[in-house]
C-alpha cells in the first residue's frame, strides 16, 4: 500500500516559517520526482514546487525566493520550508509522488495563517 502522508501544518501567525515534511512509504522513493501543491478555500489545486529523483527542483513564480523544497532519501522523506509566510499562504498543503504513469497523492495538511 501506498502511502503519503504530509506533516507539519499549523497556526502560524504572517512573517513566519514553518517546515513541512511529506513521508512516503510502499514506493521505492529514491526513483520518484515529488511535488508540493496547495489548494487555498474556495480555490483550486495549485503546484507550488517539485524536486526530481535527481535533487532538480522548480518552483511556481509565486513562491520563488520563499519557498524551499529538499529531499532526504534515507527517511523517504520531502520537506518544504517555508519563509516570510503571507497570509495568501493559508491552503492545505499536499503532496504528490509521481513515476511515469504512477500517481500518488497524500491528504494534505492545513496551514492557516493568522491575521
Amino acid at each position: 500500500q501506498v502511502l503519503l502522508v504530509e506533516s507539519g501544518g499549523g497556526l502560524v501567525q504572517p512573517g513566519g516559517s514553518l517546515r513541512l515534511s511529506c513521508a512516503a512509504s510502499g514506493i521505492t522513493f529514491r526513483f520518484y520526482a515529488i511535488g508540493w501543491y496547495h489548494q487555498a478555500p474556495g480555490k483550486q489545486r495549485e503546484w507550488v514546487a517539485t524536486i526530481s529523483a535527481a535533487g532538480r527542483t522548480n518552483y511556481a513564480d509565486s513562491v520563488k525566493g520563499r519557498f524551499t523544497i529538499s529531499r532526504d532519501n534515507a527517511k523517504n522523506t520531502v520537506y518544504l520550508r517555508i519563509n516570510s509566510l503571507k497570509p495568501e499562504d493559508t491552503a492545505v498543503y499536499f503532496c504528490n509522488a509521481q513515476l511515469g504513469n504512477r500517481d500518488y497523492w497524500g491528504k494534505g495538511t492545513r496551514v492557516p495563517i493568522s491575521s
